[in-house]
This record gives structure tokens, C-alpha cells and sequence, in this order.
């Protein structure tokens, strides 16, 4: 069934903000790392063989998983998290805790040093931006 909404008809609290209320975060700006994770997939979809969100590993409030599979082929599950992106396992869903490795602030970062083909990814990017741009003007 389909209803119209008014968006001038609902109140001025949404249900997320009660329910921070009732859990003693009012006023704060929580994100939700599955929203972000699954932007972030969205964002570079095109420049790898596949990506998504695990379903296997927990996300909360703030932390997210990504699996990735490279145009190389190689495997890796990301953590997204408030610091950014970083590598946590060389397999989809597998998280290493004595893993070290650096944050990225942008997941095009990461995506550069873990891709041997750094041109061609930065080539597909460089595509997709010329095609929304054209897509904008037309």
C-alpha cells in the first residue's frame, strides 16, 4: 500500500532522536558504520571485481566490515571505523587482531595502495567522474 507523506506533517523529533534520548545520547551525532559502509561500497563498486558489507561480521555504531576483491584478485576484509578504513584480514569476513596496519581517511586511498594497478584504478575513477559529469550536463 502506498501513502503520501507530508514531510511538513511530521513532528520535529525522529525516531532515531528518541531513542538517543531515552539512551542518554541527546544532542549527540551518532553515525551508523553499516550507512557508511554501504555508501562507501556504492562509491567504488566500479573500480573492483567485488564489494559489500559483511553480513557474517557485526556492525554497530562504530565499526563497520567491507569485504573487497580486487581487480587482482586479492581478498580482504576492511574495517571502517570514526579513524577511517584499514585492512583487518587477507580473507572476506576474516578479522586478524595482532594485524597492524594504517588507517586510510579515504576508502580511494586504500583502494590505491592495496591495487598493484594504481593507474588503472585511478583511470576507472577518472572515468566514472567524466561520465557523472556528463551525465550533470546533459
Amino acid at each position: 500500500m502506498e501513502t503520501d507523506c507530508n514531510p511538513m506533517e511530521l513532528s520535529g523529533v525522529s525516531g532515531f532522536e528518541e531513542e538517543a534520548e531515552l539512551n542518554g545520547f541527546e544532542g549527540t551525532d551518532m553515525k551508523d558504520m553499516r550507512l557508511e559502509a554501504e555508501a562507501v561500497v556504492n562509491d567504488v563498486l566500479f573500480a573492483v571485481n567485488t564489494m559489500f558489507v559483511s553480513k557474517t561480521l557485526r556492525c554497530a555504531d562504530d565499526v563497520a566490515y567491507i569485504n573487497v576483491e580486487t581487480r587482482e584478485r586479492n581478498r580482504y576484509c576492511l574495517e571502517l571505523t570514526e579513524a577511517g578504513l584499514r585492512v583487518v584480514g587477507y580473507a572476506f569476513d576474516q578479522v586478524d587482531d595482532h594485524l597492524q596496519t594504517p588507517y586510510h581517511e579515504t576508502v580511494y586511498s586504500l583502494l590505491d595502495t592495496l591495487s598493484p594497478a594504481r593507474e588503472a584504478f585511478g583511470n576507472a575513477l577518472l572515468q566514472r567522474l567524466e561520465a557523472l559529469k556528463r551525465e550533470g550536463q546533459s
